[in-house]
């Protein structure tokens, strides 16, 4: 298990006024001499329905969130991944959410998140296998404030090894005309993607990946983090908890198949 615990890991804010626990949290990192990495996970229509499905009622209650959200991170220093898989999820098709809205939503995140000193804010632009062909996110990413951020998050909750979700970023950054940088989950991409049904849900044989750094000897790579918290269950598949809850035996699972990790390390 220490493995897992003794990797520094992100938090989600998934629900309403997370002001209170950003500040908890950024102060936290700060007396330790660390950075805080946090997720802003709350957009209306979150997953489309499915597995993490929910998030805010409307826009109103999203940009509150948002600019509760700002108010809590102080000048310390955070990291802050904006909405897994929302702008995926558009290009991709997703039912019951406007695009436009939903582009104007994250773009108000990314510029509200941005105005807070020494804040960096990634914008999530989905995984290595999601969209192959990254050039259908140039124009969601920008509409979504992409230009504002400093740049976009790959891999979240996914598999990919660093690798695929490297060349990947590279060709996402040379689509978009040079702009921005990247940072990837390597959380549990250990063992690379797995190849069946619901190869993104708690698939077996996983492993945890490169611990987090930003010692990345890639110019456009700003760090390896492990944002998905590893031995959270992704959903109530393959015999998972609810989407979100802590699964002790598929975290062993992933720890005692991580290479180049002895215990304690």
């Amino acid at each position: 298990m220490e493995r897992v615990a003794a990797r520094p890991q992100a938090v989600w804010l998934n629900e309403d006024g997370p002001g209170a626990t950003v500040r908890a949290q950024v102060e936290a990192a700060s007396k330790q001499g660390r950075t805080a990495v946090l997720v802003a996970y709350f957009i209306p229509h979150r997953d489309c329905g499915a597995y993490s499905a929910g998030g805010a009622r409307d826009a109103a209650q999203y940009r509150a969130y948002i600019d509760d959200f700002a108010a809590g991170l102080g000048a310390t220093g955070a990291y802050v991944i904006v909405e897994p898989d929302a702008v995926a999820h558009m290009v991709a098709g997703c039912k019951g959410a406007a695009a436009g809205e939903r582009y104007e939503l994250l773009a108000h995140a990314v510029r509200t998140l941005k105005r807070v000193p020494n804040t960096k804010v990634y914008l999530d632009a989905g995984n290595a296998g999601w969209i192959p062909d990254e050039r259908r996110l140039v124009g969601p990413l920008r509409a979504a404030g992409i230009a504002a951020a400093d740049g976009f998050a790959l891999n979240v909750a996914n598999h990919y090894t660093d690798a695929a979700s490297t060349a990947y970023g590279h060709r996402l950054v040379r689509a978009l005309d040079g702009g921005g940088r990247f940072v990837v989950d390597s959380s549990r991409n250990g063992n690379g993607p797995y190849v069946g049904v619901d190869a993104w849900c708690n698939p077996p044989g996983r492993a945890l990946g490169t611990p987090p750094t930003t010692r990345t000897g890639d110019a456009s790579l700003d760090a390896y983090l492990w944002v998905k918290r590893p031995g959270e269950s992704d959903g109530t598949c393959r015999g998972g908890p609810k989407a979100g809850q802590w699964w002790p035996e598929y975290a062993l699972g992933l720890a005692r198949r991580a290479k180049d990790q002895p215990p304690g390390a």
